[in-house]
């Protein structure tokens, strides 16, 4: 009578073994019938105090419409890099390929952490994966001539000093709005970015910025600095009008009670702003970084400089976000080169 189980003793005894030599390195897998999503069910609320807010709302909402709706009902341990690889190429003939990457990241790290928790003896994701190299999301922007017809035509708005600024520091959203009167120095011409609106897990909360090198200051223009004084000026005659009721935040930019502004009415508000302008549809990021970014590169402002503004971990980083600026400035080195040796004037 054969093992039960095996074809034959031989399987039976190649299986004993293997089990003992799993069970001696500790490498022994114990057969669950948890299914993906159940395990996902069981990650999500252990990363609530692990990560960002606004991180966690991504991986939950990434869970909750893209992995399990596909691969919830597979059994973990079946799971493997092929099914995975299916469900990515479903997902990029309707989604942009950085939604792609944030569900690969997303099922990546769950079961990363199915394998330290001794779940499976692998990560199928790993390598499951690349993002292709048209994969950046397209960079709009707007040229000099475009911004000063959006600033000019925003002149007369309550928040003239928040676009004013967006166009100039090269700021983040969130930096822009959890921006506190304190963070500014009008004397020295100069800010700090200290801290940013995030999205928490219970709504729009105050954080650190995004990176450690998000803690920066920036040098202001004359103009910039004026607008704000005039904000400021604005912003006090407000708080006498509400009186008790005013919210002392200390914000430099929020509603007239003094609370916060929502990060997703901002956006709105420029959206709408740069229609009524006649102008191409960016987004804000777009305004607020990318845009100021590409015209300080273009116009020949030392890439270390831009990146420290921007709070780039590097000037690398810097270099290959706005590379389709940088083949300008490589060219303009090289005539500034030939003219320093006595080149052609």
């Amino acid at each position: 009578m054969l093992p039960y189980g095996f074809v034959t003793k031989a399987l039976a005894v190649q299986a004993m073994n293997l089990r003992q030599v799993e069970e001696e390195q500790g490498t022994r897998i114990e057969p669950t019938r948890l299914t993906v999503e159940a395990w996902l069910a069981e990650w999500l609320p252990g990363m609530r105090s692990r990560v960002r807010g606004g991180t966690w709302v991504n991986y939950e909402l990434t869970v909750r419409r893209h992995i399990v709706p596909a691969i919830g009902r597979v059994p973990l341990q079946q799971l493997t890099r092929a099914r995975i690889k299916t469900l990515y190429a479903d997902l990029q003939t309707r989604l942009s390929p950085k939604t792609v990457s944030n569900v690969h990241m997303t099922l990546r790290r769950s079961l990363r952490d199915a394998v330290e928790d001794g779940l499976i003896a692998r990560n199928p994701a790993d390598q499951a994966y690349h993002l292709p190299r048209d994969g950046r999301p397209e960079m709009k922007v707007w040229d000099g001539a475009q911004v000063a017809t959006f600033l000019d035509s925003v002149k007369d708005d309550r928040l003239f000093a928040l676009w004013r600024l967006a166009a100039t520091g090269c700021m983040r959203r969130g930096e822009l709005l959890g921006l506190r009167w304190a963070d500014l120095d009008m004397e020295a011409s100069s800010l700090g970015v200290q801290r940013a609106r995030v999205r928490g897990i219970d709504g729009w909360t105050t954080g650190k910025p995004k990176t450690t090198k998000g803690r920066r200051r920036i040098a202001l223009d004359a103009d910039t600095v004026t607008a704000l004084r005039t904000h400021r000026k604005a912003q006090l005659e407000e708080r006498m009008a509400f009186g008790p009721a005013w919210a002392d935040e200390a914000l430099v930019f929020c509603r007239e009670d003094g609370t916060p502004l929502d990060p997703d009415s901002v956006t709105g508000m420029f959206e709408r702003l740069a229609r009524r302008a006649g102008l191409p549809r960016i987004r804000l990021h777009d305004f607020t970084r990318h845009t100021a970014a590409s015209l300080l590169l273009a116009a020949g402002v030392n890439v270390k400089a831009v990146s420290e503004r921007l709070g780039h971990a590097s000037a690398q980083m810097t270099l290959d976000v706005y590379s389709h600026v940088t083949p300008g400035i490589q060219e303009d080195a090289a005539e500034r080169l030939s003219r320093a040796i006595g080149g052609r004037m």
